[in-house]
């Protein structure tokens, strides 16, 4: 498998258990804490993208490197991950809009940005953030 392949199979990955994350936590706050589906998602992205930095960190990219320590790696890919999250957030919002419906079942709207938002943080990362393929001595 290229590395190309291999780490877009592992950003999937990380993307998917993100998902779970974010439309998990999102879904939960609204249904069993009562925030409106806004503020949950607000709550849940920033966990969900916190999980995805640390997966792309040590497996996605694990033979590229930043050249950033730990916590200015992280705000910087949080910053990159805000540019995906434009679409993300635009798809999500468009899905509540359009469906009022989904306002009780935001999960389904999470699903929708998501997929909007993947292609971009994806070439974002590897192109900006962990564009150094690490060298061995």
């Amino acid at each position: 498998m290229t590395r190309l392949r291999r780490e877009f199979a592992l950003f999937a990955l990380g993307g998917l258990i993100g998902f779970v994350i974010d439309g998990g936590i999102a879904q939960g706050l609204v249904r069993l804490a009562g925030w409106n589906a806004y503020g949950a998602r607000a709550v849940s992205f920033l966990v969900a993208a916190t999980f995805t930095w640390w997966w792309s960190r040590h497996h996605t990219f694990a033979d590229r490197e930043s050249g950033r320590d730990s916590r200015s790696e992280w705000l910087h890919w949080i910053g990159l991950m805000l540019v995906g999250a434009a679409f993300n957030n635009g798809a999500y919002v468009l899905a509540l809009h359009l469906f009022p419906a989904l306002h009780a079942w935001p999960a389904v709207a999470v699903a929708a940005g998501s997929v909007s938002g993947a292609a971009a943080n994806f070439l974002l990362a590897r192109a900006v953030l962990f564009r150094t393929v690490k060298t061995t001595i």
